[in-house]
Formats: structure tokens, sequence, C-alpha cells
């Protein structure tokens, strides 16, 4: 198993589909190695960036079979397994944790049922018993509509296989965690814009959608923390924050679909109910990310200026 020991830069990679909305493996295979490349650690394959809530059992199957041969163990790959049915998450999660090559499973809170802490808890519980790698918790309440509470996140990180949290809410919470679970646990911010802030206070880092287009400009930024030229890394993640933003202007994972494909990494379209970037659209997204064209087709471009 690939450990995490420098896996603070992750990317929560994008689904490529080609012109008839299947699985475009080919497509996925140039942009890994290019993430790669460019100074991810590692991935989450399947999460919201991957839609995987229009992806099928079997395609969730098949993609993450073929996307641990591509990576080839050159860094963690965390696989999409949660649902809000908790038996669903289980089966699924089990079967995810039989193929090879996945390091660990992300488990997002359950949406729209709405559980108290206390289901939370046996919700999380129950999965990790279930599965034969370990568990990486998604806490995204923007999303599901559910807090998982910093005080029960405490008592879950104790399970042997609860490893880590992506942890989409404010800094404090991130504070919280850091101080009060145990040395090895993983908190990951789920929030581009807290990618440095995450690091300095004792975070793992971040598992990111700008790490696309950004990659080696954030990249930079975490080797400058890390030999501490404090300078250089805040005026990296200053020169960051507006174009990560600006990469969730509209439902994500279009914006970024539409960078890669101008850049030659035929991704395609998204699925619905998210729709590919309108010419209108792209311009106005060429325009908040600097660049001088607001047509957004700039093939051959390895990675957009900070």
């Amino acid at each position: 198993m690939t450990t995490f020991n420098q896996a603070d830069l992750l990317a929560a990679i994008i689904t490529p589909f080609d012109d008839k909305q299947q699985l475009n493996f080919d497509s996925l295979q140039k942009l890994t190695d290019h993430l790669l490349a460019a100074g991810n650690r590692g991935f989450v394959i399947g999460g919201t960036t991957g839609e995987a809530a229009t992806l099928s059992h079997d395609e969730k199957i098949s993609l993450y079979t073929r996307f641990a041969q591509i990576v080839n163990q050159r860094g963690p790959v965390i696989a999409g397994t949660g649902s809000n049915n908790t038996q669903a998450t289980c089966e699924f999660t089990h079967e995810v944790s039989q193929i090879p090559g996945i390091d660990a499973a992300l488990v997002v809170a359950p949406y729209y049922n709405k559980p108290n802490q206390r289901g939370l808890l046996a919700h999380f519980t129950a999965v990790a018993e279930a599965s034969e790698i370990p568990i990486i918790i998604y806490n995204i309440p923007g999303r599901t509509g559910i807090t998982i509470a910093n005080e029960t996140l405490v008592k879950l990180a104790q399970h042997p296989r609860i490893i880590g949290v992506k942890q989409c809410t404010s800094l404090e919470d991130l504070e919280y965690l850091v101080e009060n679970t145990p040395a090895d646990f993983l908190v990951y911010s789920g929030e581009d814009a807290q990618a440095l802030a995450a690091k300095t206070i004792g975070a793992q880092g971040v598992i990111s959608v700008a790490s696309h287009v950004y990659g080696q400009a954030m990249r930079q930024m975490y080797d400058a923390l890390e030999s501490g030229n404090i300078s250089l890394a805040g005026q990296l993640q200053r020169r960051l924050t507006p174009k990560m933003q600006a990469l969730f202007m509209y439902p994500s994972p279009a914006p970024v679909k539409a960078v890669l494909n101008a850049q030659g990494f035929q991704t395609g379209g998204c699925r619905l109910p998210i729709q590919a970037l309108n010419t209108a659209e792209q311009a106005k997204l060429a325009q908040a990310l600097g660049l001088e064209s607001t047509a957004l087709q700039q093939t051959n471009l390895t990675e957009l200026e900070v």
C-alpha cells in the first residue's frame, strides 16, 4: 500500500468522457501523468469533481480499477465510495477495497437523510468495519446538508480503520481537528483557498481542484513553506486564491474541464445535470483567470500563469 507520508497535494481528479459520454481512459492516462509531473502527490478518484453522482456502479469499478493501474503506486489513490444508504455504502466500500492499488476509501457524510451525530457515528463505524482498506471521511456540509461535528470526528478518529478527513468547513475546525485527533490522523482541507493556511496549522495538506491547472505553483508554494520561505509561499497563495475561486464561478467541474479541454487534454463535457460552459461563460472564466484571450482556446498550454 502506498503511504501518505509525502501526500500533501492531492488532485480530486475529474472523470474524462469521450464524445459519447463514455469513460475516456486515454485522456485519463495523459492527464494523470501530467498532474503527477506538475507536483501532485496523490489522487481522489470518483469524488465530487469526478462526477461520481452520475457514474454507475459498473463505471466506478471500471474507472477505479483502470486508474489504480495508471497511477501504478506513484502516489496514494483514494476512491469515492459513499452514499446516503449505509448498507449500500458498506457493500460498495467492501467491493472497492478488493481492487489492487486502491489505498483508501473516501466516504461522504450521508446526504438528504439528515442523521443526527449518533447516526453519523454509527454510519461511519459500520462502513469502516465493512472495509478492508482505510477510510477517509468527507465532511462537506454545503453539498450534503449535514455537518459532522468536530467532536464526532474526534471520536471517529479513534477507529483504527478511519485514518483521515477531507474537511470543507472553516480554518477553526481544521485547527480543532489537528489539535484533538491522533498525530497520524490525516486532516486535509477540501478548500483550495485554505491550502497554505491548512499546512501551516499542521494539517496534511489539501485535496484540490485547482491543482489540475495550477499544480506547479501549488507545489512551489508548499516547497517554499517547507524550506522556510514564508514570504514566497504567502505571495503564491495570494495570487492563486482569486484564480482558485474562479474555477468555481460555474458548477464544478465544468470550469476546470473547460480549461483542460483548451489545453488539449480532451476531457469532454459534463454529465447532466451539470452542463459544459457555453461561449459566453468561457469568456468570463478566461477573464477571471487573467488570460489575454477571452476564447479560452489556448492549446498546448502546460499551465496557466499565476
